[in-house]
């Protein structure tokens, strides 16, 4: 289908920060065909033009860190840090299963795309033993929702018989983990330039994971030709923790176990030295950015502009909803501004610089900024088309800022390899009530197999 959108205002993200404040974007074969100023020309038949006046058309959010399994646990811990709230909630996540983890991930991702995601990054790490296939179970969310996924089979190996933090029952056994996890990326990663998912090998942290499953997974990767994902720097907790285990650092600590590369990307790095943002810089290593997320546990705010100085990929986050009860990805654009100016002062991150973050910082962070993250002729066609006409934002001649700063937009479109996803600012893929209804009686179920395991 050869879609045209014209009579909108068009921020590209592209190298050159191409704006338009009346443009088009021209879709064909789900590939964007060209992007300009003024009208569309008539280069041929066209299947659909919309008319995209008092819009703005972006290209797709890309959300680099996120647990879709914790939209069934939502509210829960609310005054608690990063160590509390998982020693709170792990023995709850004990009871998740394939149906559960489903039903989460798929109200995850509907929230998401109605928040103008077009790729979103899942680590799921939690594999309660009977618990069926919750890896398949996301990816089978993302197929029916239709975003792009990018499937972290995360892993721990460190209960609580070890040190670690998680109780010993939703923990694998080392060479279980890399078996699980190679399987996952036979099965599932698909490195082709439109490809809907692909896999990332993922231990879950520093206090969960053996040093030997972390060298392992990222030999693993490198093996296999794909990319390492993980948290790190956290929290003060998880400094301390570092420092009195391994002498030193969770950023040293990476690097001692082959985890920084232009092939990682690192979840909050929120505790980072000089020396650990220039290396980060210098390795191109990148860091998935959870402005709310971190707020929520009270855990700090992320050296941002520092990081993008340094020459570190930057994106954006949601993280889990348990830590983010919104689970939204365009309000995360003014999250990550306001955090930035608290730490930095008033020009610490500009609106357009937030949007970059949420576009081209995170295809970046994925490994994908030659095939999506900004509009333009040959990527992928996943975009977004924001409603700006209603009185939200009336008055506001800046269409980036009113995106931002202002309430967040509905979606009028939104779409992936050129595919509706989003439509008038509702999901068409699949039904928004049966979506909610299959989240309430997983969220139910949860909760009452923690009751009865307490």
């Amino acid at each position: 289908m050869r879609t045209v959108i014209e009579g909108a205002a068009v921020f590209a993200v592209d190298r050159g920060s191409t704006e338009h404040d009346t443009g088009y974007v021209i879709i064909n074969h789900g590939v964007i065909e060209a992007v300009g100023a003024g009208s569309a020309p008539d280069k041929g038949p066209v299947d659909r033009r919309i008319d995209g006046r008092g819009c703005l058309v972006t290209p797709g959010l890309v959300n680099t860190h996120h647990h879709l399994y914790q939209w069934a646990t939502r509210g829960l811990a609310q005054q608690s840090d990063l160590f509390n709230w998982l020693t709170t909630l792990y023995p709850v996540w004990a009871g998740l299963d394939e149906e559960v983890t489903e039903a989460a991930a798929t109200a995850g991702l509907v929230r998401l795309a109605e928040t103008g995601a077009t790729t979103v990054a899942d680590h799921h790490y939690v594999f309660p033993q009977g618990a069926g296939d919750p890896f398949t179970a996301v990816v089978s969310a993302a197929h029916r929702v239709g975003v792009r996924l990018h499937a972290v089979r995360g892993s721990m190996d460190r209960g609580r018989s070890h040190g670690g933090l998680p109780p010993d029952s939703i923990v694998e056994d080392t060479d279980d983990a890399l078996h699980g996890t190679e399987v996952a990326i036979e099965r599932y990663h698909d490195p082709a330039p439109e490809a809907m998912v692909r896999v990332a090998v993922g231990p879950c942290s520093p206090f969960s994971v053996s040093p030997e499953l972390m060298k392992g997974a990222a030999e693993l990767a490198r093996r296999k030709g794909v990319r390492l994902h993980t948290h790190l720097a956290e929290t003060l907790d998880e400094e301390r923790q570092c420092q009195a285990e391994y002498g030193c650092t969770p950023a040293e600590y990476a690097d001692r176990t082959g985890w920084l590369g232009d092939d990682v990307w690192l979840a909050h790095g929120i505790h980072l030295s000089d020396d650990a943002v220039s290396r980060l810089g210098r390795t191109g290593t990148g860091v998935a950015h959870c402005p709310t997320s971190n707020a929520r546990l009270g855990a700090g705010i992320a050296r941002v502009r520092d990081l993008i100085e340094a020459g570190a990929p930057v994106g954006l986050g949601v993280d889990g909803a348990a830590s983010n009860e919104d689970g939204g990805l365009g309000v995360e654009l003014r999250a990550a501004t306001y955090l930035a100016r608290l730490r930095g002062g008033p020009d610490a991150l500009t609106a357009r610089a937030a949007l970059w973050l949420g576009t081209m910082g995170g295809a970046r962070c994925l490994g994908r900024q030659d095939e999506i993250g900004s509009l333009e002729p040959g990527k992928q066609a996943d975009l977004a088309l924001w409603r700006l006409d209603g009185i939200e934002h009336a008055g506001i001649a800046d269409p980036v800022a009113a995106l931002v700063f202002g309430a967040l937009p509905p979606v009028r479109l939104l779409l992936v390899g050129g595919k509706t996803v989003v439509e008038d600012g509702t999901i068409r893929t699949v039904s928004d009530v049966d979506t909610a209804t299959a989240l309430r009686r997983a969220s139910f179920r949860l909760a009452r197999r923690a009751e009865a395991n307490r």
